[in-house]
């Protein structure tokens, strides 16, 4: 079976953002005044093939474990989809 993967990744609660910090700052000079609080974190895509959902579940959450999130400073959600076979 084939899956799509969806997984963001953010900072953890009180971990500074400082590319959220200036893009907040930069908002209100061009007209943007009613944003606040904006983050910054990261979105991955990928397909992969597993025996089930479960098993590509555990393979990206391992993926996340070991090279996509920085576990000290972020958290991550995983979202999966079954693809149609071609």
């Amino acid at each position: 079976m084939r899956f799509e993967a969806r997984v963001e990744i953010t900072h953890l609660p009180g971990i500074l953002d400082p590319q959220g910090a200036t893009i907040e700052r930069a908002l209100p000079a061009l007209g943007y005044d009613n944003v606040s609080d904006v983050r910054v974190g990261k979105s991955i895509r990928l397909v992969l093939d597993a025996d089930d959902e479960a098993a590509a579940r555990d393979q990206v959450e391992e993926m996340c474990r070991r090279l996509l999130a920085n576990p000290v400073i972020e958290a991550y959600e995983i979202a999966l989809s079954e693809l149609s076979a071609p």
